[in-house]
């Protein structure tokens, strides 16, 4: 039997996943998590076969919250289900140790076929992604400015580029206002912009939002 965790922090969601696994994978056992560091507790008090994971979570950012489920169970197979366009995270997320990356607009025909892929030690990417990740490992292919920041930093750059206000954003990450403030600056800096609307700008032109 397999045993697959599933972490979101929507439970209506984890349910539709897990409906759908439970379905389409049977015998399947299925846990659950509504935040990274649940997922984290789980993955080193249990045996799993396969971690789904969403990016936008309570605490962590996603890259930060894999990259721990990684360095607990190097082998653990993560496939990423995510809300964000491949565009904003995929490939942030491969680099952090995804095995796969699938939107949440994704059929569940598709999701299954990622899921069986992942379990059987490849990787899953859409085409469209298969030739952004090709790109990025050419050599001379000089780095995007948003690729500079961290992953907190980019994920701020997003939420700013998306519109919403520093309180907003503290709001949704569970971070002070203070710190928020402190990351926009830093994104300011690194960027070399001036404000919020060059920022959305920016995210606009390269795709981000």
């Amino acid at each position: 039997m397999m045993n697959i965790l599933i972490v979101d922090d929507h439970p209506s969601f984890r349910r539709g996943v897990k409906e759908i696994l439970t379905e389409e994978l049977n015998p399947v056992k299925i846990g659950e998590a509504g935040d990274a560091q649940e997922m984290l507790d789980l993955v080193h008090r249990k045996k799993w076969d396969l971690v789904v994971m969403d990016i936008s979570m309570p605490g962590q950012t996603g890259p930060e919250a894999l990259k721990a489920v990684k360095e607990a169970c190097p082998s653990l197979p993560v496939l990423v289900l995510s809300m964000h366009p491949e565009d904003q995270y995929a490939i942030r997320m491969f680099k952090a140790g995804a095995d796969g990356y699938l939107t949440k607009a994704s059929a569940p025909s598709e999701l299954v076929r990622a899921i069986k892929k992942v379990m059987a030690g490849g990787q899953y990417v859409s085409p469209t992604l298969g030739e952004k990740l090709a790109v990025t490992v050419k050599s001379g292919i000089e780095q995007a400015p948003h690729e500079r920041l961290s992953d907190r930093e980019y994920q701020v750059l997003c939420f700013i580029a998306s519109g919403k206000t520093v309180s907003e954003i503290a709001e949704a990450v569970n971070l002070s206002v203070t710190t928020i403030s402190t990351y926009r600056t830093r994104i300011l800096e690194k960027m070399n912009m001036k404000n919020n609307s060059e920022i959305t700008r920016y995210a606009m032109q390269e795709g981000l939002v």
